[in-house]
Formats: C-alpha cells, sequence, structure tokens
C-alpha cells in the first residue's frame, strides 16, 4: 500500500489549501482513513476523520473550518483547508487504517508541509 499525500505549500494567513492524498495497492472504500499533522517540535496530532461508513470527526482546533473527504473510485482523501492561521502551519499526513484478519495495519502517507503565515 502506498499513499501519496501532496498540495501543501505556503499560504497567507486566512487562505485556502486542498490537500489530495492517493493510494494504491489497497481500497479506500468501507476503511477509516485520517489527517493528522505534526508542527515543529510537537508530536503528531489528529486533524481530521472519516470512518468506513463516511462519518467524520475533527479536532476542535480546526472544526467549521477544515473539511475531510474522499473519492472511493479514484481511491484519493481530501482535506479542504479553509480560514487558515499561522498555527496550522504544520507538515501534514494521510493515514489509512486497515483491519484484516484481527491484525491492525497503520499506511501513512510522507506527509506534506502547510506554512500559514501573514
Amino acid at each position: 500500500v502506498q499513499l501519496q499525500a501532496c498540495g501543501g505549500g505556503w499560504v497567507q494567513v486566512g487562505g485556502s489549501l486542498r490537500l489530495p492524498c492517493a493510494g494504491s495497492g489497497s481500497a479506500f472504500s468501507g476503511r477509516r482513513m485520517g489527517w493528522y499533522r505534526q508542527a515543529r517540535g510537537k508530536e503528531r496530532d489528529l486533524v481530521a476523520l472519516i470512518t468506513g461508513d463516511d462519518t467524520t470527526y475533527y479536532a476542535h482546533s480546526v472544526t467549521g473550518r477544515f473539511t475531510i473527504s474522499r473519492d472511493n473510485y479514484k481511491d484519493t482523501m481530501y482535506l479542504q483547508m479553509n480560514s487558515l492561521k499561522p498555527e496550522d502551519t504544520a507538515v501534514y499526513y494521510c493515514n489509512l487504517h486497515v483491519t484484516d484478519a484481527g491484525r491492525i495495519y497503520d499506511y501513512w502517507g510522507q506527509g506534506t508541509l502547510v506554512t500559514v503565515s501573514s
């Protein structure tokens, strides 16, 4: 399984970015996926989650500003980020969580850097 996240870059405060995460080797449909981020010097934190039945969850800090979605036909997940703040600056990682015969596998993309500044 390979995940490829992209779409990061520099954006002004209040701006928007959309991060796609494309996968190969495993279907996205029916599986839990998420976006995490890691700011410099901090731990990796959950940003948004989409479950197998497409229920979504968000960290309090991004609720109302970020939207997670996916296109199962394209095996691509997205994170739409609006009203960006400097504290959103981080490396963003996509995750695919697979449970198979009682074993758990977590797959990660390589990360894409988002920098928000004025």
